[in-house]
């Protein structure tokens, strides 16, 4: 028998298969459809540099240099999820990549509040009314992150099961075009909150937590509106601030019990009657209900095996002004001082 002969008995070739043994194409991704309105396609273009005429040349941009510098990188490289990160960074393609670059590596660096990371864990949490969404959007088309720290009560589970939740609530949030856009306004209520209660966000969670929302979410922050805060915010706030950007430092604004201020801002029609609203009672329910109603997606997102290529993410966040970690050291000893000089 010939050596050609006893090649082809041996090593069988896709042609020899039959039409119906032919291995499958990988599936295509979903096609994006803008579901932008006119005035929001405008102001996306005014404001994010967005053009829809090269929207999908941006993204293709974007997603070949994820294939080029990180080919191993575990993403979702769908043209809708990648315009998220392109749209919270004006279209500026090495921002964007590492925005996302930063995002999963919060993901993997953290694993006390991105293991497990789903709905139906985090019933104590919802059911406390820690916090919730408020049903309609200010007059900028941003949606009210409302959070209630007092509702927290520590003995019952960690100050981590709280980040858990708010980061649920903006991965719901986010898959909205117009909250792309729009961005979101968050409202924290601070009424009881104690010194010992306080004690508990140290400089080491507020810079994870900040480093989070500034450099390693797709989301556009407004405006942070605090009510109701006790003279112990103040240390709260010195723990806080040293992490923040300028940028998003002034946009916190303290109201204290001084509704008419929070009115100026946030009109009476969209809040409820707790914060001096027309817009019924605070209800925690039905956002409670949007997230349970999306387990299945959360449980497919977050719940999964990390891929060991992704170990390359395993690095410190990467910003363009994070403080150093010297610097948190300094805060954690000043801590104690700052908030028992405000109580």
């Amino acid at each position: 028998m010939s050596e050609e002969s006893d090649s082809q008995r041996t090593s069988p070739s896709v042609a020899s298969l039959s039409e119906n043994e032919l291995p499958l194409p990988p599936p295509e991704p979903p096609r994006y459809v803008c579901s932008l309105t006119e005035d929001l396609v405008t102001k996306a273009r005014e404001e994010l540099q967005e053009k829809p005429e090269w929207r999908l040349r941006d993204v293709q941009a974007l997603r070949d240099m994820v294939r080029k510098e990180y080919p191993y990188l575990s993403t979702s490289l769908d043209d809708a999820f990648l315009l998220r990160f392109l749209r919270a960074r004006k279209f500026d393609y090495d921002r964007a990549l590492q925005l996302l670059v930063n995002y999963h590596g919060c993901r993997r660096s953290w694993p006390e509040v991105f293991s497990n990371l789903r709905p139906s864990a985090l019933k104590d949490v919802l059911n406390s009314g820690f916090l919730t969404v408020l049903p309609h959007t200010d007059p900028r088309g941003c949606h009210v992150l409302c959070i209630r720290p007092d509702r927290w009560i520590p003995s019952n589970y960690p100050i981590t099961e709280n980040i858990r939740a708010i980061y649920l609530t903006l991965e719901k949030l986010i898959q909205s075009e117009e909250t792309q856009v729009n961005g979101i306004v968050i409202l924290a209520d601070y009424k009881g909150v104690s010194l010992s209660k306080a004690s508990h966000f140290g400089p080491f969670i507020a810079k994870k937590v900040i480093g989070i929302l500034q450099d390693g979410f797709p989301i556009r922050i407004k405006a942070v509106h605090i009510v109701n805060e006790p003279r112990i915010f103040k240390g709260i706030f010195a723990i806080i601030k040293p992490f923040l950007k300028e940028k998003i430092a002034n946009r916190f604004f303290l109201h204290g019990s001084d509704l008419n201020s929070l009115h100026t801002n946030l009109p009476r029609n969209i809040l409820p009657k707790e914060y001096g609203g027309t817009a019924g009672e605070l209800d925690t329910a039905t956002w409670n209900a949007v997230l349970l109603a999306s387990e299945d997606d959360f449980v497919k997102e977050f719940c999964q095996p990390v891929p060991a290529c992704d170990s390359l993410l395993d690095q410190p966040l990467l910003s363009e002004g994070l403080i150093s970690d010297a610097q948190c050291d300094d805060s954690m000893r000043a801590m104690k001082s700052q908030l028992y000089s405000c109580y």
